[in-house]
């Protein structure tokens, strides 16, 4: 008995140094570590090990690095030119966009068009439309990718292409698409000639444990076609019915089709993706020019654990702090960290009109927790809050002031902060945001208002529910 406290001891002194010494964790994360590891000593010292720190790996980063450099250097024109940020952007909005253009390099460029797609049907329609009408390459990302009528359309598509001599490159992520790369639609695609990779594989479980994350994942959904078009948005490649948590059932998405001087950007984030799951080099890509002549400007962000801690956070604040009028935005997870939260209560109280969608109804019962944690803090504030009832709404969706707009893969939570690799589109065009906000109007139109009274009449077991569950926020 004695050994095994003396052990407890020694196991549990190490990590608390190691948190410690850790720059990068913030007082709530630090804190939140040290409950894991005096309530659950061993296993709490096993959980800090396996998902306590954001590290690929010194190879891999050193790779991600590496490519990231290529990129950036045999790219200059496709990532835009800084000095036209004043010309393209008002004023107003200028701070968040030189912001988002920081994060990877890419620039605000003009000459963009896009189309907001009605459904997801119509979503699945268009692509394979798409894809059967390239005339030289197809590029897809997906997070989950799955074998039901959406995932075998867009895989029928790209098999036909393929066929045809068409370049073909298919990747999915390790983890979220685990079944779809087992199964006969994989192999169909390999064996009629389309390029295929894992983005962060599982082919060695142990060494990824011991040098990484295995938590790590690419929650990217990209398609681009011969560089002309590209889609962008929350949809994975499935059905709505969504057959791997069928229960929560429809999923609701949002995705644009997107054409311009923007798609090379998305490409050059394909690009590293492909190059990092590969090794091929940036030569196997041909990224085309296009005019940056008329349309609207917007630039790509893509995030990760490969750039600086804390970017999206910073650009949500920055978005927050540019608006006047209205906010809008809608995320299936909400599990803020300090930096949005104060940005969203700060741009309340200045009398702008936050208004806030999440789902009624979530897959992840540990998020819903935690996102109810903050209701108090945000209506006290002046935000307006609405729970979604017609199924699960996985749209993720930022609007300001009727003008400028933010969509992609990327939810309001610390895991899409630190942990996911994110892919979306920061633009500034009146009809796309205002088309954005009647669809945001849809999904107020199917939800419930929760009123500040509402809280208050929770609970008393429901509200300490909640608040232990943020207490461990900052390391979901």
């Amino acid at each position: 008995m004695n050994a095994l406290l003396f052990l407890h001891g020694i196991v549990v002194v190490g990590f608390t140094l190691r948190i410690l010494l850790r720059d990068d964790l913030s007082p709530p994360a630090r804190l939140a570590w040290f409950i894991v590891l005096m309530i659950l000593p061993f296993i709490g010292s096993l959980i800090y090990f396996l998902f306590g720190e954001v590290d690929l790996g010194k190879r891999s980063k050193k790779r991600a690095d590496a490519i990231g450099k290529s990129v950036r250097e045999n790219a200059q024109t496709t990532l835009g030119d800084p000095d036209n940020l004043g010309k393209l952007i008002d004023p107003l909005y200028q701070p968040l966009f030189r912001y988002g253009a920081s994060i990877n390099g890419f620039q605000p460029v003009g000459g963009n068009a896009a189309e907001l797609m009605a459904d997801a049907d119509e979503t699945r329609d268009r692509m394979v439309a798409d894809i059967d009408a390239a005339q030289t390459y197809v590029h897809v990302m997906y997070y989950i990718w799955l074998d039901d009528g959406t995932g075998r359309a867009i895989a029928d598509a790209l098999i036909r292409a393929a066929r045809r001599g068409v370049t073909c490159r298919a990747m999915a992520d390790g983890l979220g698409s685990r079944v779809l790369l087992k199964s006969p639609v994989w192999k169909a695609m390999k064996d009629a000639g389309v390029n295929l990779a894992i983005a962060l594989p599982y082919h060695n479980l142990i060494a990824t444990m011991l040098t990484s994350r295995i938590d790590l994942r690419n929650h990217r959904k990209i398609t681009i076609i011969d560089g002309k078009i590209t889609y962008c948005g929350s949809q994975n490649s499935a059905d709505p019915a969504f057959l791997v948590k069928a229960k929560y059932a429809p999923w609701v998405d949002i995705m644009a089709r997107f054409e311009g001087p923007i798609v090379p950007q998305n490409e050059l984030l394909f690009a590293a993706d492909w190059m990092l799951a590969t090794n091929e080099t940036f030569d196997q890509f041909a990224v085309p020019q296009h005019s940056n002549e008329g349309g609207f400007a917007g630039l790509v962000i893509g995030d990760g654990p490969t750039e600086r801690r804390g970017a999206t956070p910073q650009l949500f604040a920055s978005a927050l702090a540019c608006a006047r009028e209205t906010v809008t935005l809608s995320t299936p997870y909400f599990v803020p960290d300090a930096t949005v939260l104060e940005a969203l209560c700060a741009a309340a109280h200045r009398g702008v009109r936050v208004v806030l969608i999440f789902p009624k109804k979530n897959d992840s019962w540990i998020v819903a927790a935690a996102s109810r944690s903050y209701y108090r803090r945000l209506l006290e504030a002046g935000c307006i809050i609405h729970e979604f009832t017609s199924g699960l709404l996985h749209a993720k969706t930022l609007t300001i002031d009727g003008k400028v707009g933010l969509l992609g893969s990327t939810n309001l939570d610390l895991r899409s902060f630190d942990l996911n690799f994110e892919n979306n589109i920061l633009f500034q065009d009146a009809p796309l945001t205002q088309a954005i906000q009647i669809r945001q109007s849809d999904y107020i139109a199917q939800s419930e208002q929760v009123t500040l009274a509402d809280v208050m009449k929770w609970h008393l077991h429901r509200r300490i529910w909640n608040n232990v569950i943020a207490t461990i926020g900052p390391i979901l």
